[in-house]
């Protein structure tokens, strides 16, 4: 590939991901209107509230220092960059390199520190109790995650997202599909980990976070919120399916045939089970963590022999 296709491939890639990202949210939602026999909002929804929030202004807090903007604007910055991260399929990840999985962590664990952060910035009581649950429950997520990334790396033998996510069949993979949808719900805020259309701040998690967020920095959040949502199904996606190994064509009819079942499951999820108690959250993430242990072990075993 010269120089100039190399040039025009990132931010082409990064197009990509933020003009698809916002249609997920759409799906969800049209696949849990057909469940419950209703007619629900247009596939594009989420597009239409982007465009009228960047039309409105800002209303901030007179205890909020700047970090107020920062912090949605960084959390942005961070998972835009650990997307393009992300391989996909045969043709790879635009920005590849050893140990790339390391900074994808660390991406994902700063975004979630910047919107933390921003909703402390208001002084709000429920802001803080949600940022506070929020980390809570991340270090068991993260936990999981951690895992997840050990075992795929023992089974390619690399640190490199690209040769971690081409794996060949191996018995571990149903677990760790297992445990990481279970972190892509918990993750993305999703049922039954927590509810992204509740009113009710006392149950609230994610949404606790930017209830004084407005016009622009809201829009922010929610469309850092939905690539957040596509990296995590198509980390999902790659790392229970050998994707990388098919042809370019058919690699991205796969991966694209992959996220839209992860993405219509999470709606089937949302549909056919309500939200956990608190007290059971730390308990389903707990579950998650072991499976992706066990897929671990299988895969460090596996090596052995």
């Amino acid at each position: 590939m010269n120089t100039a296709v190399s040039f025009l491939e990132l931010p082409a890639r990064l197009a990509a991901w933020l003009l698809l990202a916002p249609l997920l949210p759409g799906i969800i939602n049209r696949v849990k209107a057909w469940v419950a026999g209703r007619r629900g909002p247009p596939l594009l929804q989420l597009y239409y509230d982007l465009a009228r929030l960047w039309r409105k202004s800002v209303v901030m807090s007179t205890l909020a220092s700047p970090g107020f903007i920062v912090g949605p604007a960084v959390a942005w910055v961070a998972v835009a960059g650990a997307a393009l991260l992300m391989p996909i399929g045969a043709a790879g990840g635009a920005l590849s390199f050893r140990g790339d999985v390391l900074l994808l962590i660390y991406l994902l664990a700063l975004a979630r520190f910047a919107t933390a952060w921003a909703a402390l910035e208001t002084g709000s009581a429920f802001e803080g109790m949600g940022a506070a649950r929020e980390v809570s429950f991340g270090v068991l997520a993260e936990a999981a995650l951690i895992a997840a990334v050990l075992s795929l790396s023992v089974q390619s033998g690399s640190t490199t997202l690209d040769a971690m996510l081409a794996p060949s069949a191996w018995p571990g993979a149903v677990l760790l599909a297992s445990g990481l949808f279970a972190v892509l719900l918990a993750e993305n805020c999703r049922v039954p980990f927590d509810d992204p259309n509740t009113h009710l701040e006392l149950t609230m998690i994610h949404e606790a976070m930017v209830l004084d967020h407005s016009g622009p920095p809201l829009a922010v959040v929610l469309h850092g919120a939905s690539v957040k949502l596509l990296l995590f199904a198509v980390l999902l996606s790659e790392a229970a399916l050998p994707i990388g190994r098919l042809a370019p064509g058919a690699g991205a009819a796969a991966l694209a045939g992959s996220v839209l079942a992860v993405t219509a499951g999470i709606g089937l999820v949302e549909s056919f089970m309500a939200r956990f108690a608190f007290r059971r959250v730390p308990l389903l993430l707990t579950a998650a963590f072991l499976l992706c242990l066990f897929a671990l072990v299988l895969a460090w075993k596996g090596g052995a022999q």
